[in-house]
């Protein structure tokens, strides 16, 4: 399928957060959109189409409204995944380890054993000054080995695995620490003396691939979020404006880790957007709050589906099965945001595009994780739904799951963006 297809090519050129950027960027561009930037004056146009980038790790696009007041339609998701962020080089019993910290919640033995890449971005002394330059060099250059069986016989009855200990990667098997920094410095056309610091993560380097009698799932790195990143950028570009309001896609960093950063869903990035683009349009107070309250907002990050081996972990009453359609997520404790109204209107627009929806809620006696919705709500208040792709594996070092849901989720995210609403007390008007 071609969708599949440029699926698996968004995210294998996108290993890190920097480099999902860089992707989604060139995409943008593609299809007419002008890059600005944060700290130059911008001439903002009614119904002409921007983005900006953030730290290099997040990103903004939007199409502005034709008139103040109008609101938005907008859908958010973010770059990073569990991954290891190499701290330096060093040398152990006379092999060259890659000295590694863990970044997110990862399921640590998944990242044994298989080859490992190297990319991120790099800070560059230049006769101009300092330069951010992504790297990113193609070749297997490092694993996690495990410690032999023999060594270790009660391994598959359980093991702890330590970060310090377990999961530190072997580069090279002699000693060599300084090639690290000489192989960034190759990639980024300098030399090491030139290189001033970097931010290097381990990636997965399997390529994205369909399995099953008909290729019906798809085993991949980094599907948790770049799978609804994909889905919801070409959600966004598809998806035909008529109705006045200005449409943002958002891609935020630092999900994984709490998004409390000036890149992450809780920093002003987005606040910053939707002001100085009411501004460009006259816009008063009045009519700024007259448009948020005609607002909403698609969270998108992966679900659990029922897992066939551990079925008893979900909530048996809301299965959520592998191509069986987008899934909206509800939490009593308020970590989605889907509400009863959102849900509604989210439904709708999808059976209107033909696109089947599912629900998912955490055993009532286990915890769930959070998302990008509740900690965006808190800097632009407007009315939010959590949805994503059904997902076996979560935070593994591949994941798993459905070749439908994927094309499914990106028909319902442009028909998300395209549909006619308008609020109606606490309900909405709904004309596909």
């Amino acid at each position: 399928m071609r969708e599949i297809k440029d699926l698996f090519a968004f995210i294998e050129k996108s290993p890190t957060p920097w480099h999902a950027v860089q992707t989604t960027a060139a995409r943008l561009e593609e299809a007419g959109y002008t890059r600005l930037e944060e700290a130059q004056p911008w001439a903002l146009v009614p119904f002409q189409k921007y983005y900006t980038v953030r730290a290099g790790s997040s990103l903004i696009a939007w199409r502005m409204p034709l008139a103040a007041g109008a609101g938005w339609r907008m859908a958010a998701a973010h770059s990073d995944s569990p991954a290891f962020k190499v701290k330096g080089a060093s040398v152990h019993a006379g092999c060259t380890m890659l000295d590694t910290e863990g970044y997110g919640g990862m399921i640590r033995a998944s990242w044994l054993d298989r080859p490992l890449g190297l990319a991120g971005r790099v800070m560059v002394k230049t006769p101009e000054g300092i330069e951010s330059r992504l790297v990113a060099p193609d070749g297997d250059l490092a694993v996690i080995p495990h410690l032999a069986i023999h060594m270790d016989r009660a391994i598959n009855e359980g093991h702890k695995y330590d970060v310090k200990k377990d999961m530190q990667a072997l580069f090279a098997s002699g000693e060599a620490p300084e090639s690290y920094h000489a192989l960034l410095a190759s990639e980024a056309g300098c030399t090491p003396e030139e290189l001033l610091a970097e931010d290097i993560l381990l990636y997965c380097r399997q390529p994205g691939r369909a399995a099953g009698p008909g290729g019906e799932l798809l085993l991949c790195p980094r599907l948790d979020d770049l799978g609804c990143a994909w889905a919801a950028l070409e959600g966004f570009l598809a998806g035909e404006a008529e109705h006045g309001q200005g449409t943002v896609f958002c891609l935020f960093d630092n999900e994984e880790v709490g998004s409390g950063t000036r890149q992450g869903a809780c920093g002003s990035f987005l606040p910053d957007i939707l002001a100085r683009a009411g501004a460009a349009l006259g816009e008063s107070g009045e009519t700024r709050r007259q448009g948020l309250a005609k607002s909403l907002l698609l969270s998108a990050d992966n679900a659990h589906a029922t897992h066939p081996n551990f079925a008893e972990m979900g909530d048996a009453a809301h299965p959520v099965r592998l191509n069986g359609g987008v899934v909206l997520k509800f939490n009593a404790s308020q970590k989605y945001t889907t509400t009863a109204a959102t849900a509604a209107l989210f439904r709708a627009v999808c059976a209107a595009a033909g696109v089947p929806v599912q629900e998912y809620y955490n055993r009532p006696d286990l915890p769930g994780g959070s998302t990008l919705g509740n900690l965006l709500a808190a800097q632009v208040s407007v009315p939010m739904a959590d949805v994503g792709l059904p997902q076996l594996a979560m935070h593994s070092a591949v994941e798993t799951a459905g070749a439908q849901d994927a094309s499914w989720l990106k028909t319902a995210c442009a028909a998300w963006y395209s549909a006619r609403l308008s609020p109606k007390g606490e309900g909405w008007v709904f004309r596909p």
